[in-house]
């Protein structure tokens, strides 16, 4: 028993990249825990009409409050217009507030109203792209579906690559007529039709199966789980190239696929403190997530999501030209 002991910790002593697993990664997910969902310091802003000034008061010692004169006709177009976080009203029925949606942001201004509206006055929340009959998953389905994808094709398309390493077959391809580009493309189609077929039916359990809620075209958020797979297939292939095995790729799942995560939706971005809400740009499952939330929650077309489809494939181009780098640099040693 003891010889075995002792082994296990020879062997784990000279494997820096599992030591690296074991202490490095929790304390990163923890720092980065830390920095997302720690105090962030955001302060809501809102604009109120009718409100009486104690209201006005009590609100401002939490919330950024602007009194307006006039009642906005469409609350909900003022509010995106605006840019605030949504708008309180007073009349004779009570107070009303108008609210995007039910995110970190404006469960502050939730708690704002709860605490003014002690008293027992009439109040009463609305939201324009969800209602109390919506679930948590409902909520976030854009989020599970998006990470989900990428997680599974980064795992499946790293792995197999690894294979293809080990067994040697990669090396006999190399060695044959066929170019670069023609192996690497290979790969990306091959594996990118695979989880192209997982997206799609992703997409159709969720809304036929599950009936979760689709505001838009399940066509473009089929278009934008493929994206996001053939992104993941590409991230995935290089990756491999670090790995000898395959318990080493899934050693980088705490590095590249769980910082992604908070990226993807759960944290709205100018709520994360330091400016480290920037750094969703260098992320695929942002871009990824974020289209998806606004076909499915928001009912955008294809055009109106353009910018996160652009990301989607100037990410992929890029890795696909890197995964050509490195399988030229494997072919020449």
């Amino acid at each position: 028993m003891t010889a075995i002991i002792v082994r296990i910790l020879r062997q784990i002593r000279n494997d820096f990249r599992s030591l690296a697993l074991l202490i490095i990664a929790p304390i990163f997910i923890l720092t980065l825990l830390y920095f997302l969902l720690g105090d962030s310091g955001y302060i809501p802003k809102i604009d109120a009409y009718g409100l009486p000034d104690a209201y006005v008061n009590t609100l401002s010692e939490s919330l950024t409050v602007t009194s307006i004169d006039q009642l906005p006709a469409e609350p909900y177009t003022y509010i995106t217009e605006h840019k605030i976080d949504g708008v309180i009203t007073a009349d004779t029925s009570g107070i009303t507030l108008y609210l995007i949606e039910n995110n970190s942001k404006t469960a502050l201004v939730q708690k704002a109203l709860s605490q003014m509206v002690k008293g027992g006055v009439e109040s009463n929340i609305m939201y324009q792209y969800e209602t109390s009959s919506d679930n948590q998953l409902d909520s976030l389905a854009y989020v599970f579906l998006g990470v989900l994808a990428f997680f599974f094709v980064f795992i499946f398309s790293g792995v197999s690559f690894v294979g293809e390493r080990s067994q040697q077959t990669l090396d006999r391809m190399l060695l044959s007529p066929l170019s670069k580009t023609s192996i690497i493309l290979g790969y990306l189609i091959g594996y990118g039709i695979l989880s192209g077929v997982q997206s799609t039916i992703m997409i159709l359990f969720a809304k036929y199966v599950l009936h979760l809620s689709f505001s838009g075209s399940v066509l473009t958020c089929i278009l934008i789980m493929v994206l996001l797979s053939f992104c993941a297939v590409a991230c995935g292939t290089l990756l491999s190239i670090f790995a000898q095995n395959q318990f080493q790729m899934i050693q980088f799942i705490p590095i590249i696929i769980v910082p992604q995560i908070f990226f993807s939706g759960l944290i709205p971005i100018d709520t994360i403190p330091y400016g480290i809400g920037r750094l969703c740009y260098i992320f695929p499952v942002y871009y990824g997530c974020h289209a998806l939330k606004d076909v499915m929650v928001y009912g955008y077309s294809i055009m109106d999501i353009s910018f996160y489809i652009i990301g989607l494939v100037i990410f992929t181009t890029v890795l696909f030209a890197a995964n050509i780098v490195a399988l030229k640099q494997e072919g020449a040693s």
